[in-house]
């Protein structure tokens, strides 16, 4: 009798060094699409950022060096300033080295040209910070920088993790420097004699900056906001990519379906006929042994042909599905008590090892239930209907679905297992050699590979790989 073993749950993969930040589980992770990465990478940090970012140098170059800017500000810190004249080597020579980078972006690795994005984001973010410190704290108009910053970082890292990482630690700069500058301004100040802190701060405190809270809010909004509205335009985008590709499978699968509609139906209606002759003729001509075996052999391989072509009108049913979001455990599960009914009594013991939070597959219904069922059907023949039957998923690296499908059968010859997924190659007496055929078209329509492991007596291992969204492959 089937027997149902435990079913356990994997976690998923863990996830890179940059997007190790836990999110609620309302914060839906934003997958990072490459080629929109890359092109706002360009637009906005290479043909937009490196002139601004040439002006601006330029620019505090001439404030931080040759102006009267920071005595005009009645600056009290003079020695916060020579830190930063140096911190401004440092950061012009980082963005120096990023700028030739990015300018060049396009014969370097992608990982890199991130990772040089993030450090410019970080520079920005502390030199903007020393700078606010010098510049009134809290109360410095650097403070908008920090929200152009913010938006700026949203635009470059549509990925979860980094964008709320970096925010935040942008948003910890501008607090840090506010802070910096308080501390040292009480700091001054306690040097000062009474008279002279009674003449400048006649209530006996210091003058409060602005409300605080309000900017630090702000800026805690606006990386809030600028996530959400990612989270808005991804899913936009993920929608209208799945309709498309929806409507793409679907014209390509009806335009086979009719092919294979048609090759099916001309062929089965003459079979139909010779096959009644033969019959007519065998039932007319007893009398005539050899007659008879000729016409048992055109029935025979009459209705062998037959068979062949009520799998292969498989096909035909592309025009009457029709695509949809299927979770692959679901399906697994119904391929397997369609193979296994609890009424037939297999002695076949189902361990299930499903991981958790696997993408849909965009597909018909019907073809990834032949897929299972083929392979289930190959399984069960082979263990004879006695032994353990293995199913796990697993999520790949690149979001690609990935199913297991284990038996303790007596397993595959080498010179066998290489011909496997041959139409018209069997190994069993009966068998019309088109079921695992039939099984690795159809994994390829959606873009997935099929393939086998084996060794004699100790069973054999089915691997299905489905990627994360593809559009649908026609075989020519």
């Amino acid at each position: 009798m089937a027997q149902e073993a435990r079913s356990t749950r994997r976690p998923p993969p863990r996830a890179s060094r940059w997007t190790t930040l836990r999110l609620p589980g309302w914060l839906a992770k934003l997958p990072a699409d490459r080629g929109e990465e890359v092109a706002r990478i360009q637009s906005i940090e290479r043909d937009l950022g490196l002139p601004l970012r040439v002006a601006m140098l330029l620019a505090l170059y001439y404030y931080l060096f040759y102006s009267n800017w920071f005595q005009e500000a009645e600056l009290l810190q003079q020695g916060l300033v020579e830190v930063v004249r140096w911190f401004f080597v440092a950061y012009a020579v980082a963005n120096v080295i990023g700028g030739m980078l990015l300018a060049g972006m396009r014969d370097l690795p992608f990982p890199l040209v991130r990772e040089v994005v993030l450090v410019l984001s970080l520079f920005d973010a502390a030199f903007f910070g020393a700078l606010t410190t010098v510049t009134g704290g809290f109360d410095s108009a650097l403070y908008w920088v920090f929200i152009v910053l913010t938006i700026r970082n949203a635009l470059n890292m549509p990925e979860a993790g980094r964008q709320i990482l970096v925010n935040l630690l942008t948003t910890a700069s501008f607090v840090t420097a506010g802070a910096a500058q308080i501390l040292t301004t009480a700091m001054e100040i306690d040097m000062l004699s009474p008279d002279m802190q009674q003449a400048i701060y006649p209530s006996g405190q210091e003058p409060l900056a602005e409300p605080v809270i309000l900017r630090v809010a702000l800026l805690l909004l606006m990386t809030a906001c600028c996530y959400g509205v990612e989270v808005l335009i991804n899913r936009q985008r993920r929608t209208d990519e799945e309709a498309l590709e929806f409507a793409q499978r679907q014209q390509q699968l009806e335009s086979a379906g009719r092919l294979a509609a048609e090759i099916a139906h001309q062929l089965k209606n003459p079979l139909g006929i010779i096959n009644n002759a033969a019959f007519t003729l065998q039932r007319t001509l007893k009398e005539g042994k050899t007659i008879t075996q000729q016409i048992q052999i055109i029935r025979e391989e009459v209705e062998r042909s037959d068979r062949i072509i009520t799998e292969l009108m498989g096909y035909a049913r592309l025009v009457d599905g029709k695509v949809e979001r299927l979770d692959a455990e679901a399906e697994l599960e119904s391929a397997v008590h369609q193979v296994f009914p609890p009424a037939a009594r297999f002695e076949v013991e189902i361990h299930r090892q499903y991981a958790s939070s696997l993408p849909p597959l965009l597909a018909q219904r019907g073809h990834i239930a032949q897929i299972f069922v083929n392979l289930l059907q190959n399984a069960r023949e082979a263990m004879n209907g006695k032994g353990h039957l293995h199913l796990r998923t697993s999520l790949g690296d690149d979001q690609s679905l990935r199913i297991h499908i284990e038996d303790t059968g007596p397993g595959i010859a080498p010179q066998h297992l290489e011909r496997i997924f041959e139409a018209y190659y069997t190994t069993k007496q009966k068998g019309t050699g088109l079921g695992l055929a039939i099984a690795k078209h159809n994994a390829e329509l959606y873009g997935g590979t099929i393939r086998a492991e084996s060794e004699l007596g100790k069973g054999s291992r089915f691997l299905l790989q489905f990627p994360a969204r593809t559009v649908t492959r026609l075989q020519k």
